[in-house]
């Protein structure tokens, strides 16, 4: 795995965390800026071939 694949994916599961606490604390603001931010993230990675698993997110 290369560091950009790794480094995508890191962010990814930073982002899924951050999403899931924002959540757990009903902060309906940050929560719609993780969920664009992983939408971004996730195209970027399918832009690039990079196989993201199924979460529950």
């Amino acid at each position: 795995m290369d560091a950009f694949t790794a480094g995508l994916l890191q962010r990814i599961k930073a982002t899924e965390s951050d999403l899931s606490r924002a959540r757990d604390e009903g902060d309906d603001f940050l929560v719609e800026v993780e969920l664009a931010e992983l939408d971004d993230l996730r195209r970027l990675a399918a832009e690039h071939g990079v196989e993201v698993g199924a979460s529950g997110v």
